[in-house]
């Protein structure tokens, strides 16, 4: 029987089979981010035709399916979420825009205030009050909650954050409201802070509770569509999906707490850096793992990696059990522009797969971090992702020379 390993980025899908006598078998196929499960199943095609099977034999043969993936990460990341309403108790629909009153860079004076993912347009307030023990002060009011959800109606929202004070001592109200939600608009996701995150500290709730519903959308289609393919093609064992702490989740409950996908992908290379350390006797190392759209950057430290509540994605506050990573939006489809200073400036911006970089020939015209490495001469362009792609030195030159090396007055090997 195999096991099999399957990560999902925004530009390649890598896939690993490792059967019961711990042989491994690895495979590479090309992101289709238009749907993401195309390029599982392209990838396991191709891992079966490595280990001389055809896909529904390697799919019998196979009990488990352990899948990282970038979906959610790069949503946040590239701010391609879904579009979010959120409902809080009246008079506090600001506190995902006031934030902790602390900049980044605090003696900066010129730092403009980070864009919350909820524009003040669809964050409402909804007449209701819980005390701090969990005592109803004021009732849920039917008719404001009504206008609302009717007001988000009218704004097309995709997801719906409920985030009401005090409700993780008791989520009656958020409850009342996600029923609610779900008669008017059965479409949307929706993401109560009681079930998202049940904890005191107001703004760390609603802000993980707004990425869950940012994110969840898209994590829930692709699920839906990989598990819809999967069961076509004959598959029938488990599919858990890797969760930011490092463990893993059946899709149902990763669906439910899309947030906890947030660092998915990431955690899985921390989890291989963490077992690469003990083969090695080397207690302390740093995983780097640079993908296409984004690097993700973490610390092994005697052996172990570290967990924090108090993560930071894409200038968003995430307050669930992960592991320590810190995520930045610039890999390998990061592209490059001189903005009007002629400063030249990266990401987080990606090409992703489709086009690409512009030396993948598929009609991608913007300069990427490939596109330099592969002017430099770092890569070769025959035996490009294991010799199923090649590479044009040309145009990854001419996108270099047009945007990057004219504006600036250098040379093409410059300039890259």
């Amino acid at each position: 029987m195999f096991r099999i390993g399957v990560d999902v980025g925004g530009t390649f899908t890598d896939l690993v089979a490792v059967d019961d006598a711990g042989r491994v078998t690895l495979a590479k196929s090309v992101s289709t981010p238009a749907d993401p499960s195309v390029g599982v199943m392209d990838g396991l095609d191709l891992l079966a035709a490595a280990l001389g099977l055809e896909r529904a034999a390697l799919l019998h043969e196979t009990e488990r399916i352990v899948h990282g993936t970038t979906v959610a990460t790069n949503a946040l990341l590239e701010r391609k979420g879904a579009r979010v309403g959120l409902l809080t108790t009246e008079g506090h629909r600001d506190v995902i825009e006031m934030r902790e009153g602390l900049k980044d860079d605090r003696y900066n004076l010129r730092m403009a205030a980070p864009e919350p993912l909820v524009p003040r347009a669809r964050r409402l307030g909804v007449r209701e009050r819980l005390r701090p023990d969990g005592r109803v002060a004021v009732r849920l009011d039917r008719r404001s909650l009504a206008a609302a959800i009717a007001r988000l109606r009218r704004e097309r929202v995709e997801a719906v954050a409920v985030c009401y004070l005090h409700a993780y001592r008791d989520g009656r109200h958020e409850a009342a409201t996600g029923a609610a939600l779900r008669r008017a608009l059965p479409e949307a996701y929706v993401s109560l802070s009681s079930e998202v995150l049940p904890q005191i500290k107001e703004y760390e709730r609603v802000c993980t509770t707004v990425v869950n519903a940012y994110v969840g959308p898209a994590l829930s289609r692709y699920l839906a569509r990989l598990g819809e393919r999967l069961r076509a093609a004959g598959y029938r064992g488990s599919v858990l999906i890797m969760q930011s702490h490092g463990g893993v989740a059946p899709i149902a409950d990763a669906v439910r707490l899309a947030a906890g996908a947030v660092l998915s992908g990431p955690a899985g290379g921390v989890a291989g850096g963490r077992y690469s350390a003990r083969l090695l006797g080397e207690g302390n190392l740093i995983p780097f793992d640079m993908g296409g759209t984004s690097t993700d950057i973490s610390l092994i430290e005697g052996g172990e990696a570290h967990l924090s509540v108090d993560r930071t994605v894409a200038g968003q506050k995430v307050a669930l059990p992960s592991l320590d990573i810190v995520s930045l939006g610039a890999g390998g489809g990061s592209i490059a522009r001189v903005d009007p200073g002629g400063i030249l400036d990266g990401g987080p911006e990606s090409a992703g797969a489709e086009p690409g970089p512009a030396c993948y020939g598929k009609g991608g015209t913007a300069p990427t971090v490939t596109d330099a490495n592969l002017v430099l001469g770092y890569l070769n362009p025959e035996d490009f992702a294991g010799g199923t792609m090649r590479l044009s030195a040309g145009a990854a030159a001419r996108a270099i020379e047009e945007k990057i090396a004219r504006p600036l007055g250098l040379s093409v090997d410059d300039a890259a």
